[in-house]
C-alpha cells in the first residue's frame, strides 16, 4: 500500500548569484514523482543534482519555477519528507546514544521519551540493528552508522525518503547491502523514495525509472523506465541483459554519446541499445566494475 502525494517540480529554474556573476545551475526543469516510485537521478558532478533534492526537501528555494508536494507548495521542510544524506558521520551526533540519534528528529513533535525510545528500536530492528540502541555511533562500523542515519528518517514516519548520495562513504559489500535495505524498506512501507546517485549501476538497481540530468545549465536529458520487476537481487538482476543496456544507455546519454536506437518493442523511456562493448555474458557482466560517473 502506497502513502503520501505526488511531487512535481515545474519549470524550475536555479541560479545563484545576480547580475554579470550569476551562475544559473538548473533551467526550466520538469518531473514528477507519483507515490510509491523509486526514481533515482543521476548527472555529472557540478549538474545540480543535490541541489534539485534540497528544492524537492524544502531545503532551498528555487530562483523561480514551482515544487509541490500533492497541491501543497514545498517551500519549507515538509514533516512527509525526511532526507538521508551522504555524510552519516556529520549527521550523528557522537554524544547521543544511537536511539537517541534517531529518536532524535521526534523531540520537537512533542513525543514522550518512553515513545521517542519504542519508536526508535523499531526503526533500529527495521534496517537490521535490532542490538545496538545503546552503543554510540563511533562504536559502529561505517556501514552499521548509515543505516542508523536511515532508520532516523524512517522515524519521521514520512512516506517519501530523499537520498543524496547515501552509500557513497561505505564499502562495497557495505553498499550492497543498504540497497537491497532501501529495496526491502520500500516494499515493506509502501514509501516513495528519490535517490541521488553518481554510480550507474546503483541509479538502475534501484529505480522504477531513471532520470538523467546533463547540460549547461541543467535539464532532464532523458527519463528511461526500469522494466527489471520488482523482486530484486545482486546477482540474478545484474546478470540480466535488460540491466547491461539500460546501465550503457545511462552511461551514454552522460557522455553525450546516444546509444542508437533498438527495435525492442519498448516504450519511448525504454528504448536502450548494447553496447558492443558490454554485450557480453551474464555471468561476465555481473564481474564487470561498477560504473560511476564522478
Amino acid at each position: 500500500m502506497t502513502r503520501g502525494s505526488s511531487l512535481h517540480v515545474e519549470e524550475l529554474r536555479m541560479a545563484f548569484g545576480h547580475g554579470p556573476q550569476e551562475h544559473l545551475v538548473l533551467d526550466g526543469l520538469s518531473l514528477r514523482v507519483d507515490p510509491g516510485e523509486a526514481v533515482c537521478i543521476v548527472g555529472p558532478s557540478g549538474a545540480g543534482k543535490t541541489t534539485l533534492l534540497r528544492c524537492l526537501a524544502g531545503l532551498t528555494r528555487p530562483t523561480s519555477g514551482a515544487v509541490r508536494y500533492g497541491d501543497q507548495s514545498l517551500t519549507e521542510p515538509h514533516a512527509d519528507i525526511a532526507v538521508v544524506s551522504q555524510d552519516y558521520r556529520g549527521s550523528l551526533l557522537p554524544w547521543l546514544r544511537v536511539w537517541d540519534n534517531v529518536a532524535f528528529p521526534l523531540q520537537g513533535r512533542g513525543v514522550r521519551r518512553a515513545e521517542r525510545k519504542r519508536r526508535a528500536l523499531d526503526c533500529l530492528a527495521a534496517v537490521g540493528l535490532p542490538d545496538v540502541g545503546d552503543k554510540y555511533p563511533w562504536q559502529l562500523s561505517g556501514g552499521m552508522q548509515q543505516r542508523v542515519a536511515i532508520a532516523r528518517g524512517l522515524a519521521y514516519d514520512a512516506p517519501v525518503l530523499l537520498m543524496d548520495e547515501p552509500f557513497g562513504s561505505v564499502d562495497a559489500q557495505s553498499r550492497f547491502d543498504l540497497e537491497d535495505l532501501t529495496l526491502e524498506l520500500r516494499r515493506q512501507l509502501g514509501i516513495t523514495v528519490v535517490v541521488v546517485t553518481h554510480d550507474i549501476d546503483e541509479a538502475v538497481y534501484l529505480g522504477d525509472r531513471v532520470i538523467v540530468l546533463g547540460g549547461k545549465p541543467t535539464a532532464v536529458l532523458e527519463t528511461l523506465a526500469i522494466p527489471l520487476g520488482t523482486d530484486r537481487d545482486q546477482l540474478s538482476t545484474r546478470a540480466d541483459p535488460r540491466f547491461a543496456e539500460l546501465r550503457t544507455r545511462v552511461l551514454s546519454l552522460i557522455r553525450g554519446e546516444r546509444a542508437p536506437d533498438t527495435d525492442t518493442d519498448t516504450d519511448s523511456h525504454t528504448d536502450t541499445d548494447r553496447d558492443p562493448a558490454t554485450a557480453q555474458s551474464p555471468d561476465k557482466t555481473v564481474e564487470a566494475d561498477r560504473t560511476g560517473v564522478a
